[in-house]
């Protein structure tokens, strides 16, 4: 059966010698995350996801979800005892306001936590997950009375939250969505409509569940620009703000789906269920895209959780698993054979997922400081930049960590050889419950599309120009520093190939759009790859110091820079091919005619 466990330590080496959370104790939210507070916080979190969450997972797969015939789901056995431990633990509302009975602290830590849930147990952590969600679009985008009646229990997880937005015909494109919004007369709507693949969307672990849904209210304009945001309760509350009379919705189906059996996967029916508008009519996306946004770097997370969960069970095979000698000679010359460790090409892929699971959580949680910035810095110069950079990762993260985390599963899968196959080893589930990351929130061709068609022009290139200069400027500062040189070179050229695959993009893609289409996933990937060695850089740089410091703990920061040197001699290489791959443009890829395919 698979294990796991919270990297807690590297959590708290990223965040505390890395990025220095100490230095935004001028936010109000990291004033109170004290290095004692924060350790204590990962450390419960983590017992929490160790001894209550993962043992549930391959229950979760197993037996998955049951809808019965009035429309109402039972989660898997053991799913509601666990989810009444996490919402009375406080941890839906980590980072929540205060006023609405959160604790205040900085997303960042949410983002930490989140990790360890998901690796622990992938579709249990989407309940709540959604939840943050919609706790994040209701406080920037709802209304005081909104916000008095739903985030308390939102927060608290006494209810649960969802987002509608998919509907039969329409997925990406959502201006082709049909739902429609009819006024009541007394401010509310009647929502008519059905969304499809609802996470969550039926459930018994609250007592009510609050949905978020797209919809267009009558005579609104086409497309995009008719679009409203609405909130509908499963029950409708009474005049306490309790649970009350039963609204028209309901789930007309469960999805059969490949994985994250244990999460409800609905379609959603809405007959005439009353609504309230979010935010401004026929600006629902804005508003939605709080969530979305949110649900993105979410997404990401997930990735990044199963290639880690996959990692740690194929570490522990690889070094139980005796299968052959090494090709240096007997490594154990007692036993009838070596542990599979020793080979090679068990270590090109045990390397490649260690060295993108070190970087991709740094990378995580370096930009998630930069959201709390973006939301609670108080120098207003400070929070567009952070705002800024947020926007340009969210892509990046999202497409980046989810495509490399299902790589990832299976190249874990691969170090089990034919056990790796076989359900009892827990290693197929890591791989199909990663498969949905590089879909849902937005499929992984459209974060590359977003990336370069948006992100990159936006302000006239300011993010990515802000983004290059601080990468610039840590090179610059290190230039001198023989010891830095085995992770700045390789970096510096990762990075002048992403400037010139910019440049080249600039050059031709605006006469010729499909030019930035067919480049966008290698360009999406290139800078994930420069984006990993910055972390990479850094991380080296700390545990240099750190050594030079006489610290303890000598063996984890020798790790840390052996790690790392993987990843520049490597992988980080592949940035050519990446850029070779885009400066083909887009001839060849569009040279055949639809039939002839």
């Amino acid at each position: 059966m698979p294990s796991y466990k919270a990297p807690v330590d590297d959590v708290l080496f990223v965040l505390n010698d890395v990025i220095g959370i100490d230095r935004y104790n001028n936010i109000p939210s990291f004033a109170e995350a004290t290095p004692d507070l924060v350790k204590a916080v990962l450390e419960e979190g983590a017992r929490l996801c160790e001894e209550v969450l993962q043992p549930l997972n391959r229950v979760g797969d197993t037996k998955g979800c049951t809808r019965a015939d009035d429309g109402s789901v039972t989660t898997p056995a053991g799913f509601k005892d666990a989810f009444a431990q996490f919402s009375e633990g406080g941890w839906i509302g980590l980072s929540a306001d205060p006023e609405y009975g959160g604790q205040g602290l900085p997303h960042t830590l949410s983002a930490a936590l989140n990790e360890f849930v998901s690796s622990a147990n992938m579709a249990f952590g989407m309940y709540p997950g959604l939840t943050q969600g919609a706790i994040a679009a209701l406080t920037l985008h709802g209304t005081d009375e909104q916000k008095a009646l739903y985030l308390p229990k939102l927060i608290s997880g006494e209810w649960l939250g969802t987002m509608n937005l998919t509907e039969p015909h329409c997925g990406t494109d959502l201006g082709l969505l049909k739902t429609k919004a009819v006024p009541n007369g007394d401010g509310s709507y009647a929502i008519t409509g059905t969304k499809i693949f609802i996470s969550a969307g039926e459930h018994d672990l609250s007592g009510n569940i609050i949905h978020l849904v797209l919809a267009r209210i009558e005579g609104a304009p086409e497309g995009t620009k008719g679009i409203s945001l609405f909130v509908v309760p499963k029950f409708l509350p009474d005049a306490d703000g309790n649970p009350g009379e039963r609204n028209p919705l309901g789930c007309g189906a469960l999805e059969e789906k490949m994985g994250i059996h244990g999460n409800s996967t609905c379609v959603m029916n809405y007959d005439g269920a009353t609504g309230w508008l979010v935010g401004e009519a026929d600006k629902g996306l804005r508003a939605m895209f709080t969530m979305m946004n949110e649900a993105r770097l979410g997404v990401g997370i997930q990735g990044l959780s199963q290639s880690e969960v996959a990692y740690q069970n194929a570490v522990t095979y690889a070094r139980e698993r005796l299968q052959g000698r090494a090709l240096s000679g007997p490594a154990d010359p007692d036993k009838p054979a070596d542990p599979i460790i020793v080979h090679p090409d068990i270590r090109r892929m045990l390397m490649n997922i260690k060295a993108f699971n070190e970087a991709a959580r740094a990378l995580v949680l370096w930009t998630a400081i930069r959201g709390d910035i973006a939301h609670r810095g108080t120098d207003e110069a400070e929070r567009q930049a952070a705002d800024d950079l947020m926007g340009l990762m969210t892509p990046v993260i999202k497409g980046v960590l989810t495509d490399t985390g299902f790589e990832n599963a299976v190249a874990a899968q691969q170090v089990y050889g034919g056990h790796g196959y076989i359900a009892e080893w827990g290693m197929e589930q890591f791989v199909r419950d990663a498969r949905i990351a590089m879909i849902y929130e937005g499929a992984n061709g459209i974060q590359a599309l977003d990336l370069v068609g948006r992100k990159l022009p936006a302000k006239g290139g300011r993010a990515v120009m802000a983004f290059f200069g601080e990468v610039e400027g840590f090179l610059k500062a290190n230039a001198e520093d023989e010891a830095m040189a085995p992770y700045a070179k390789p970096l510096k050229t990762g990075l002048e190939t992403l400037q010139q695959a910019t440049m080249w993009f600039m050059n031709n893609a605006m006469t010729k759009p499909d030019n930035a289409g067919a480049g966008s996933t290698d360009y999406m990937h290139l800078f994930g790859l420069v984006a990993l060695g910055y972390m990479w850089a850094q991380m080296a740089k700390v545990a240099q110091a750190k050594l030079a410091d006489g610290a303890d703990n000598k063996a984890f920061y020798e790790t840390k820079l052996a790690t790392g040197r993987y990843f520049m001699d490597r992988v980080m290489p592949e940035a050519r091919a990446h850029l070779a791959r885009i400066e083909t443009g887009s001839d060849s890829m569009m040279a055949l005619s639809a039939d002839a395919f």
